[in-house]
């Protein structure tokens, strides 16, 4: 089977079934690094210090996104 027929004959199964098919193939194209993931916990616990702490203030999601949209408008 080719890999055209085997993602048209993916692309007819119903959303639950692609689902299931593209959970099982992500994992597979990043593999878990745990010195990548230990650095990322530093950065998260760092993060959470500092809004924890009040060194940084947070800003809503729909603020950030509205800025994102003016940026691109331009």
């Amino acid at each position: 089977m080719t890999t055209e027929r085997l993602i048209e004959e993916a692309f007819s199964l119903p959303v639950e079934e692609r689902a299931l098919i593209a959970d099982s193939l992500l994992p597979s194209l990043n593999t878990p690094d745990a010195a990548i993931d230990a650095k990322w916990m530093e950065v998260a616990k760092r993060r959470r210090e500092e809004l924890r702490t009040g060194k940084v203030k947070p800003i809503p999601g729909d603020e950030v996104f509205s800025e994102i949209a003016e940026r691109f408008a331009k």
